[in-house]
């Protein structure tokens, strides 16, 4: 039988993304100055993305995978297999259904 060893200390509690970001922002970390340098860094991308058509689409810089939705970046992630790619671009409501 498996058993966790005792905690040899108080539990630590998990940090929310809402929480990490406003430490950042009260540290003194330019948020806003990241956001800019990331959208501007990415407007090539997506100007030729809008385009050929627009819509929902994926940006890959430097082994990173930008999903963006609506003309807005949702989030970002190490850019894997094009099953991966694929699976990011997939609408969450879309997710879990058979064709």
């Amino acid at each position: 039988m498996n058993r966790r060893p005792a905690a040899s200390g108080p539990r630590a509690p998990a940090v929310s993304d809402h929480a990490l970001l406003r430490f950042l922002q009260r540290s003194g970390m330019d948020v806003e100055g990241v956001r800019t340098a990331l959208s501007a860094s990415l407007a090539n991308a997506h100007g030729a993305a809008q385009t050929l058509g627009g819509g929902d689409h994926l940006i890959l810089v430097d082994d990173m995978m930008y999903v963006v939705r609506g003309g807005v970046v949702t989030t970002a992630m190490p850019a894997g297999s094009i099953h991966d790619r694929a699976r990011a671009l997939c609408h969450r409501t879309d997710r879990g259904q058979q064709a």
